[in-house]
């Protein structure tokens, strides 16, 4: 219906709004819509729904505004009236387009739901475009086998100057040390290592010469665009000279420009004193003397305090030589470590930084190490600001990134982490711990397939390493639930390793969760014969007397286990649930006043990242208190787990498992469990050790005899059968490479 002329000019805008009830129509509604968006809110905070249920809801409010304004303007003043033509147009035209844009949005903003609390969506990592080079070790081509060390400082000292250019991607030593003397394409080596262009080298010394000869050579073309040999005087001036002169060529040579810091960087003599240098590449020498291991160096304290008296060495050769000082706190403050005294280690390390900057303030490496030194005090808000002050003086430092993304992830903000890891992996694609930073983010973030993927390209890199086979088959056992894919990956592994206890058990107890008894037993039966640590026999025999159903026998067991590890989850579980049967509460809270004496201070955060362990040992106190009438205590020990979940994924190596499913089995709400159960079977959760959830884990009590509770630890030990009888099948000569597929 529309006004009259007369309507028209005989009232104003605001009298027609009011006449039509348009003004109080949108009072009324916008009121409405605010309440119920503050209950939403309440809602999703109280449910944890996804945000995406709270931002369509907010949406769809919002859209409704102007088809009330519409209905008001046309039904406002006279009550019910026939639907006009024109309002039912408006009013199609406002529902097709508030339909389109919900459609939109939940299709583009809710496309991935999660699966897991803590699961990131993905974001595409960046892809760089910049010119790549790999510096390959220079041979040593001096008549002394002992002056390897000189020739891979001049090596180290260009592939730094060349690092220091922004406009250049360049590969980080570690990653191309493994292809010293390597008799391979460099076209194989370029696609190993990502690069595009390849320096070789060699270095002479005789006498007081030195002689030093590079080729730049174009992999897609197998060209050397530039080569240049260099005959001197052996003078520290001339070696940096020669390392400046061969970086600016090669930026030359691949079109990039140096700004006028990194000119100055490039054209810097750190030292005058060739003595000096020798006993600082000396020490940088004897850093680099160790076997790569999955989680750190293999470094031993012996050639750390090798390392530490040629830096001393050389600052005492030439007190203004700032890298040496460098060195030497990264030296002490990796010493921590090894033992070495915190508080003391850091003091000595913090002044030597404060004089390395005093001599030159512009030297951007300095930013590394004040970031460890910061980190190692715990001092993570300047620990982070100097991470990022490094990467964005040095962009090729793979160092810096790895260590920032292992700083973000400790501090919980793993997305971030991820860019950093990857770029990290980008400059250093070879070292094994900067890989497996890389491969945790993924299996923390709950995108357990790219983590999987990752630990077979470490495989690639270094195929002789068992510990990287037992991740690869761990990731596939208990983050994708597939333990038949497991196993091949734990048998390579303990092939390359007979002795490697670790490798032994986590192969006796993917058998034991597949249910298959016999391959369990011959798994132990060699680990015994290389000698267990009497702990973990205690565990073993702990978890095969329970299994075996004798309860009283694991009980004895996990007691004996407890006074040498006194915070093992499963034990302490075990003698728990002894306890708690006999209805001895105190003594079942005292084993684990014991082992997590935090845990009963109110307060106390449960943190699985800080404290692995800990999570477990809250839910199983939490049943101790409830027994003996502290329901307080109980619950705000649930309280605090529930919150220690929501950034976890469920699977993985900070995975929470079904721990929601025993919080809520505790409280108990039996529905809300047995969903959580359900999603985790569905999700992959195959344990460790399975059975002793379905047959004997207390938490679970409430809901073991529930129908659904039978149906879904049936469908597990269907699953696992299914499993087994896959793994038999399997040729016993097939190649790991079957089991690269991802489901």
């Amino acid at each position: 219906m529309t006004d009259t002329p007369t309507e028209r000019g005989a009232e104003s805008t605001w009298a027609r709004l009011r006449r039509r009830k348009v003004v109080q129509w949108t009072v009324g509604y916008v009121a409405s819509a605010w309440a119920l968006a503050q209950a939403l809110a309440l809602a999703a905070d109280t449910y944890r729904w996804p945000p995406v249920i709270t931002q369509v809801a907010m949406l769809g409010l919002a859209l409704g505004l102007p088809i009330v304004v519409t209905l008001a303007w046309y039904h406002g003043d006279r009550g019910q009236q026939r639907v006009s033509r024109q309002e039912l147009a408006i009013l199609t035209v406002l529902f097709l387009v508030g339909g389109g844009l919900l459609w939109w949005f939940s299709d583009h903003r809710a496309e991935s739901p999660a699966t897991a609390p803590g699961v990131a969506k993905e974001t595409p990592s960046n892809t760089d475009t910049r010119p790549s080079i790999a510096v390959l070790p220079f041979e040593n081509r001096s008549a002394r086998e002992d002056d390897a060390y000189f020739v891979d400082g001049i090596h180290d000292d260009i592939l730094t100057q060349l690092s220091k250019i922004s406009a250049l991607k360049v590969i980080s030593r570690t990653s191309v040390e493994p292809f010293r003397d390597a008799k391979i394409p460099l076209k194989d080596i370029a696609t190993q290592l990502g690069v595009t262009s390849i320096l070789e080298g060699g270095v002479q010394r005789a006498g007081d010469r030195v002689r030093v000869t590079v080729q730049l050579i174009d992999v897609d073309t197998n060209a050397h665009v530039w080569a240049e040999h260099y005959d001197r005087e052996l003078t520290a001036a001339n070696i940096f000279a020669i390392q400046s002169e061969v970086a600016s060529a090669i930026a030359d040579e691949l079109n990039t420009t140096l700004t006028p810091s990194e000119r100055a960087d490039v054209d810097a003599m750190p030292t005058q004193n060739l003595a000096a240098w020798e006993a600082y590449q000396m020490g940088r020498f004897s850093m680099e003397r160790r076997t790569t291991a999955e989680f750190g160096s293999g470094l031993s304290e012996a050639t750390l305090a090798d390392a530490v008296r040629h830096f001393e060495k050389a600052i005492e050769l030439d007190p203004t030589f700032a890298l040496a000082y460098l060195t030497l706190a990264n030296t002490l403050t990796l010493q921590v470590d090894y033992g070495a005294d915190r508080d003391a280690a850091t003091e000595r390390a913090g002044k030597l930084v404060a004089r390395a900057v005093e001599l030159e303030p512009d030297l951007a490496e300095a930013a590394v190490s004040s970031a460890m030194i910061a980190w190692t005090r715990y001092d993570y808000p300047r620990a982070e600001a100097e991470f990022k002050r490094a990467i964005g003086s040095m962009p090729n430092s793979a160092e810096a990134n790895h260590w920032y993304a292992t700083l973000l992830r400790d501090l919980g903000r793993r997305q971030e982490a991820l860019v950093h890891a990857r770029r990290a992996v980008q400059l250093d694609p070879r070292t094994p711990i900067v890989r497996a930073n890389l491969r945790f983010l993924l299996s923390d973030l709950g995108r357990y397939e790219e983590a999987s993927a990752e630990a077979r390209k470490a495989i690639e890199f270094d195929s002789k390493n068992p510990h990287l086979y037992l991740v690869a088959g761990w990731l596939d056992a208990y983050t994708l639930g597939r333990i038949d894919r497991g196993v091949p990956w734990l048998q390579r592994a303990v092939e390359l390793d007979p002795e490697s206890i670790d490798s032994l058990l986590n192969l006796w107890q993917m058998y034991l969760d597949l249910g298959a008894d016999a391959a369990a037993s011959r798994s132990w039966a060699q680990a015994v014969r290389v000698g267990v640590p009497d702990w973990q026999l205690q565990l073993v025999a702990c978890v095969r007397d329970l299994l075996g159903g004798r309860d009283a026998l694991a009980a004895k067991q996990a007691k004996m286990g407890l006074d040498i590890w006194p915070t093992d989850p499963l034990m302490l579980k075990v003698l728990r649930d002894d306890y708690l049967r006999k209805g001895e509460y105190a003594k079942a809270r005292e084993v684990y006043a014991r082992g997590w004496p935090k845990l009963l201070a109110d307060g106390t955060k449960v943190d699985q990242r800080e404290d692995p362990g800990s999570l477990g040992a809250a839910i199983d106190l939490a049943l101790i208190l409830k027994a003996s009438g502290d329901d307080a205590g109980a619950a705000r020990l649930l309280a605090l787990s529930e919150v220690a979940i929501r950034d976890l994924p469920r699977l993985g190596f900070l995975g929470f498992g079904i721990a929601d499913v025993e919080i809520h089995a505790l409280r108990g709400e039996k529905r809300e469990a047995l969903i959580a159960l359900r999603q985790a079977e569905r999700a992959g959760w195959r344990g460790p050790v399975w059975r002793i959830s379905r047959d004997h884990d207390a938490n679970l009590a409430s809901i073991r005899d529930d129908p659904e509770f039978k149906r879904i630890f049936a469908d597990i030990e269907r699953d696992m059968a299914e499993q087994r009888a896959r793994l038999a099948a399997r040729p016993k000569d097939a190649p790991l490479e079957l089991e690269v597929t991802m489901r």
